[in-house]
C-alpha cells in the first residue's frame, strides 16, 4: 500500500519539474541538461507579443568561459533570420541564477535565465528559434530549439476602463 503511494508520489514529483521539450540543434553541438519555459511543457509554445518569454536553461560548460552571450535564429516560412538582443538581455554572464557568476570552470552547471522579448510588431506566426550560447571565443556552450507561436494579447477590461476615464478627464 505504502510502496504504490510512494510511487505514485514520486511520479506527480517528477512531472511538477520537468522541462519543455525541447529540441536538439543540427549538428553536435551542446545540448542543455534541462530547459524550462514558463507555461510551456510541450512546444509549441503560445508567447503574446509585447511579453517575455522566460526560460530557465540548465547546462554545463567544458572550457573555461569568462563571457557568455546568448543568439537566437527564428525560422519561418523556410526563411532564417537573426533576432537581435538588447546587449543586457544577451549576456548570460549577469542572468546566472542560484549565486553563479562568470567566469566558469570545466565541468561547471550552471543556470540561466533567459527573458526573451517579443515585440509588439512581431507578426502572429508559429516560428521555430534556435537559442544558442557562446562563449568569449565564439565557441558555442549549449544550443537547443524551441518551436513558439506568436500570438496577440487580450484587452484587460480594467485597462480599458481606466483609459476611457482618463480620457474623458482630459476634455
Amino acid at each position: 500500500m505504502f510502496t504504490r503511494l510512494f510511487v505514485i508520489l514520486g511520479l506527480i514529483s517528477t512531472s511538477l519539474v520537468a522541462g519543455t521539450a525541447v529540441r536538439k540543434c543540427s549538428g553536435n553541438k551542446n545540448f542543455p541538461l534541462e530547459v524550462r519555459v514558463l507555461n510551456c511543457d510541450i512546444p509549441p509554445c503560445d508567447i503574446i507579443k509585447g511579453q517575455d518569454m522566460e526560460f530557465e536553461i540548465d547546462f554545463v560548460v567544458f572550457n573555461y568561459t569568462s563571457e557568455m552571450k546568448t543568439l537566437v535564429r527564428a525560422t519561418t516560412m523556410g526563411i532564417t533570420v537573426p533576432y537581435e538582443l538588447p546587449d543586457d538581455v544577451s549576456d548570460a554572464c549577469s542572468n546566472l541564477k542560484y549565486g553563479a557568476y562568470c567566469p566558469l570552470y570545466p565541468e561547471e552547471d550552471v543556470t540561466y535565465k533567459f527573458l526573451f522579448p517579443i515585440s509588439n510588431i512581431y507578426p502572429e506566426i508559429s516560428v521555430k528559434i534556435e537559442i544558442s550560447i557562446v562563449d568569449q571565443k565564439k565557441r558555442i556552450v549549449t544550443c537547443f530549439v524551441c518551436d513558439i507561436k506568436v500570438k496577440k494579447g487580450s484587452i484587460n477590461p480594467k485597462l480599458l476602463t481606466n483609459l476611457k476615464v482618463n480620457k474623458l478627464t482630459r476634455i
